[in-house]
């Protein structure tokens, strides 16, 4: 996923960095990315719990 591509990349530039600074800041982006990926996978999920409450209602309205 994106999200976690990103946020592995973020980690990799904060264990490469040398600065202090630089590597806080690469740290806090990956941090980011991965809460940005939970939202995702979350919304997701519901998304598709909630379209299968929606089929399911529709099959049993038909009958």
């Amino acid at each position: 996923m994106f999200y976690r591509d990103r946020a592995r990349q973020a980690e990799a530039d904060a264990n490469a960095a040398t600065l202090d600074n630089v590597r806080s800041r690469w740290m806090r982006a990956a941090k980011a990315w991965d809460e940005m990926a939970t939202r995702a996978e979350k919304t997701a999920e519901r998304r598709s719990v909630n379209e299968e409450a929606k089929m399911v209602a529709e099959m049993m309205s038909d009958d």
